[in-house]
């Protein structure tokens, strides 16, 4: 194995990129950044970042990544994917006013969840709208995407048409703004904790990368539904989403690393050569860099 330089980043920043989590060090959660621990199994734990002992500071990745195309063998750490080199959690990650904001905001894989903010600011300069059918008629910003995803969204639902799948779209981009006042509206329904499981506050949803879509079809009457999981359309997008570049981003049973509910219907566009690296993993978007974080540490 070649030894890499060690990235000793500060305890804050081990907090920031979602390795440590605030109970743990005694700190306490509040709704706008707490999520749940991912579960105790052997893969998790061994994600945990270890303190070191001449520092103090806690091993995150290292300083110079560099990718790898070979096959890794047996005992090896993972190879580091020439497209992720340069978006690993802990170098894209920084402190604003005791928030962690993304510093890749425009990345196709920028990893956005309720410990990594976007910026209030961010909207990407590239929205379109695919040419897609959609479940609902009228001008909307919510059926745009940004470009390569509404390309890649455009095949997809073509693919699935020809299979006799018809799919339409639900809810793609939302501005910071749009989402704050969606949240409030749920969180005045059913409190902030309900709303904070099956909704984001703002600067923590997807939708404002303009990266996702919400997809859902005629078996739950274009709803979001988990019911969409079962039905054959859903079966469909988990067997072939991939192929087009795209991810369930929020999987059944993985709520605990995720911070959010089974969302079926929720497309995040990474890129073809991403997410088929992802779904084969069968790791989550989090659990697949943080394993990548993790074989830079041992490698």
């Amino acid at each position: 194995m070649k030894s890499g330089r060690w990235l000793l980043l500060p305890l804050a920043a081990a907090v920031a990129a979602g390795f440590i989590y605030r109970d743990e060090l005694g700190l306490g959660e509040s709704p706008a950044t707490s999520a749940a621990k991912p579960s105790a199994s052997a893969s998790i734990a061994e994600t945990t970042p270890h303190r070191s002992s001449t520092t103090g500071s806690y091993v995150i990745g290292t300083a110079s990544p560099k990718p790898s195309t070979g096959t890794v063998q047996s005992g090896e750490a993972p190879a580091i994917p020439a497209w992720a080199a340069d978006h690993l959690p802990s170098m894209t990650i920084k402190m604003e006013n005791d928030l962690a904001v993304v510093t890749n905001p425009s990345s196709l894989y920028v990893i956005v969840n309720k410990k990594r903010n976007l910026p209030a600011d961010y909207a990407p300069s590239d929205l379109v709208v695919p040419d897609i059918p959609f479940a609902f008629s009228g001008d909307s910003p919510k059926k745009q995407m940004r470009k390569e995803a509404a390309q890649a969204l455009e095949k997809l639902v073509a693919a699935a048409s020809k299979d006799g799948i018809v799919l339409k779209g639900v809810s793609g981009y939302r501005s910071y703004a749009t989402q704050k006042a969606l949240f409030d509206s749920y969180a005045r329904k059913d409190g902030i904790e309900a709303a904070n499981r099956y909704s984001a506050l703002p600067g923590q949803s997807e939708h404002q990368t303009g990266l996702t879509m919400d997809i859902s079809g005629q078996s739950v009457k274009y709803q979001l539904t988990a019911d969409l999981g079962k039905a054959k359309e859903g079966i469909w997008l988990a067997e072939h989403a991939h192929e087009f570049g795209f991810i369930i981003r929020y999987p059944e049973g993985k709520e605990d690393i995720t911070g959010y509910t089974y969302e079926p219907w929720h497309l995040r566009y990474i890129g073809v050569e991403a997410a088929e690296a992802v779904t084969a993993s069968g790791l989550t978007l989090e659990e697949y860099f943080e394993s990548l974080e993790v074989g830079l540490n041992r490698s």
